[in-house]
């Protein structure tokens, strides 16, 4: 057991130093997952294809051939290079599986396994090893061989049927949040898979993430709703049925704002914003279930009050009353914010040849043992030599036959 000293100092590095992890995926969701874990001191080896690495790193806005997005998703990570489809590289694998706590991988299942380093190859080697697998519909089921996507788990796993206006197509949100909500389950099942290993006396074992259940996880009172009042949720724009009052609202300006006043309190202040001391007093409005029954009566009070008034106004008032209100922000409202700024929310790091960049900051937010951006993401195969030689012992020799032969 290390003595208190060293743990302290040990903790200096994050909550999650002294823990290795071997990333096998690309592209969203696990690499996310991976990240997160960089984020808190994790010392993630991130494996990448020989040549064209990562397909992320061409993925929307490019500075000299390389995607902004990879200096965020790769921020803190070790870049090998490796082909994992030549024995030597599956070799070298289950070598560096010997040495790591967590494996993440989101290949289709059954990939690794033809490659021989999938999950139970690996428990050999290593037995205390964690895999953590991320992929479209799991690891069985009549799906499982399914190539699956995050916007496929948005539309399967009940999102994107909510998404929109009734009277509209189903839509999406603009960021990939299946892959994202996906990483964050990754992190926590790899983490409670590892206390369990660690603080229990348990062993190893894999953790299974499909992407379609993930999203289906976020569906509140849906499946309930079904079984019992054979009710389907449907797409209802900005509102929220059945919470009232909760929607957004224009202003005078044209700009708009949320106000979330379904509390039972909450609602009662709003009223006296509004200068509506009777329907503050009404009986009808005095709990959620009553006001959701005139919600669109209730809507069309507050947006006769909210179209008189500038959003700064609005706003203004709305805090004088202490209700829960705000406007809509897009990224450049973002990088004014005073609150973003307060919080670190908006990072500066050093990206090579392309300067300072400013990147999204930690969350969540530790007291003791808080994150921190050493590095933006690496050079495709930047870590390659090191990790190789000082991990597996890989002679000069032997390392210049492995990349003669295109393995690294």
């Amino acid at each position: 057991m290390p003595d208190k000293e060293t743990e302290k100092t040990s903790l200096k590095g994050g909550p999650l130093n002294g823990v290795k992890v071997l990333e096998l995926g690309s592209l969203i969701a696990g690499p996310f997952a991976g990240r997160l874990m960089a984020d808190f001191g994790a010392e993630v080896l991130k494996v990448e294809p020989p040549k064209k690495g990562d397909p992320i790193r061409k993925w929307r806005y490019l500075h000299e051939g390389t995607s902004l997005w990879w200096y965020v998703q790769s921020r803190n990570k070790k870049s090998i290079s490796m082909d994992l489809s030549k024995r030597e590289a599956q070799e070298m694998i289950r070598e560096l599986a010997k040495e790591v706590d967590i494996v993440i991988e989101n290949f289709k299942p059954g990939t690794l396994e033809k490659w021989g380093i999938g999950y139970e190859d690996l428990k050999k080697v290593n037995p205390k090893i964690i895999m953590v697998r991320v992929s479209g519909y799991g690891q069985d089921g009549p799906y499982r061989n399914k190539p699956g996507f995050g916007s496929i788990g948005e539309a399967m796993g009940g999102l994107r049927h909510l998404t929109g206006f009734p009277d509209r197509p189903p839509t999406r949100v603009g960021v990939s949040l299946g892959d994202s909500v996906s990483a964050l389950y990754a992190v926590m099942g790899g983490l409670m898979a590892l206390y369990y290993r660690d603080c229990k006396g348990g062993e190893g074992q894999y953790i299974d993430v499909a992407l379609y259940e993930s999203v289906f996880s976020l569906l509140e009172s849906s499946i309930p709703e079904y079984d019992k009042f054979g009710v389907v949720r449907e797409r209802t724009g900005s509102s929220l049925p059945g919470i009232a009052p909760s929607n957004t609202y224009q202003c005078k300006d044209g700009k708009y704002i949320v106000i979330g006043a379904n509390g039972d309190g909450i609602f009662k202040r709003l009223m006296e914003a509004l200068d509506r001391p009777d329907l503050r007093d009404d009986e009808r409005f005095a709990t959620n279930d009553g006001r959701a029954k005139f919600a669109d009566f209730l809507d069309r009070i507050i947006e006769d009050w909210t179209i008189k008034r500038e959003l700064k106004e609005a706003l203004r008032i709305l805090d004088q009353y202490d209700i829960p209100a705000g406007s809509i922000y897009s990224v450049e409202d973002m990088f004014k914010d005073p609150h973003f700024l307060a919080r670190d929310m908006i990072c500066e790091v050093e990206a090579g040849q392309l300067g300072k960049l400013k990147v999204p900051g930690i969350v969540p937010k530790l007291s003791e043992t808080p994150g921190s951006i050493k590095w933006a993401g690496p050079k495709l195969g930047e870590h390659t030599e090191e990790v190789l030689k000082e991990t597996l012992g890989i002679t000069e020799q032997k390392y210049k036959e492995l990349k003669d032969s295109g393995v690294i």
